[in-house]
């Protein structure tokens, strides 16, 4: 039964993401516009932020807790056949390497994108991995190993399962935020699609030829009579 609900569970959470990256994908280019329009991304708020570190504070205590139990436990002094024992250190084997490695990397993306689902949804199936493989290193340690192993790993088995439980429910709701903004992205793409393109703007260009004024002629000004001076007649007699 429990198989069957994490078989579904992942279905349903494979299907949330890749509906909601296909829709993003889509109606990206549309929204460009408007988010030019509005300016930057608003920053993430508080409790999104608070409710995450307290996740990732959770899943690195475990993380620690599980590195250290699976040191301890004694795999080959268990009372079972070499193949199960083989197997077995196999499965601790890969679990180190994840806590090590795998973990740490998609903690610090999804720190660095505290609301991105794609990081968010990565981890989720990290842990499911994780969860999967030290179940049955938990289940033979409860079959071959000493009470102590059993009950060690049993209780880093429940600090597990409850990281992945908080960060299920958290992925579910930024799946939810997600289809929230692609629905409002929507209905913006449809305004925009209805409304008419705006008139063209019109240039009016005078090309009237305004007519010349005729040039005034220059009236040559009469030149005033020359005065003449009569010499008075001489009427001196001569001296004879």
């Amino acid at each position: 039964m429990s198989n069957s609900r994490n078989i579904l569970v992942r279905s349903l959470f494979c299907f949330v993401f890749i509906t909601i990256t296909g829709l993003a994908a889509v109606f990206a280019p549309a929204a460009a516009g408007a988010q030019d329009a509005a300016g930057a991304q608003p920053p993430v708020a508080y409790a999104s932020v608070s409710e995450l570190n307290g996740i990732v504070e959770q899943l690195k205590q475990t993380a620690q807790s599980m590195q250290s139990d699976l040191a301890k436990t004694r795999i080959e002094k268990w009372k079972t056949d070499g193949a199960t024992k083989r197997q077995t250190l196999a499965n601790v084997e890969s679990i180190q390497r994840n806590l090590q490695t795998a973990l740490p990397e998609t903690i610090a993306q999804l720190n660095n994108a505290p609301e991105d689902l794609g990081a968010s949804f990565k981890l989720y199936r990290n842990l499911d991995a994780l969860y999967d493989v030290f179940g049955s290193v938990v289940e033979a340690a409860g079959a071959f190993g000493s009470k102590d192993e059993f009950q060690s790993l049993g209780n880093d088995m429940t600090g597990l399962e409850s990281a992945r439980r908080t960060l299920g429910e958290r992925v579910q709701k930024l799946a939810a935020s997600k289809e929230d903004e692609l629905t409002r992205l929507r209905g913006q793409v449809k305004k925009l699609s209805a409304a008419p393109p705006p008139p063209p703007q019109k240039i009016v260009v005078d090309d009237t030829v305004l007519p010349k004024k005729p040039a005034k002629k220059k009236v040559a000004k009469p030149k005033p009579p020359a005065t003449t001076i009569d010499t008075p007649p001489n009427t001196s007699q001569p001296n004879r």
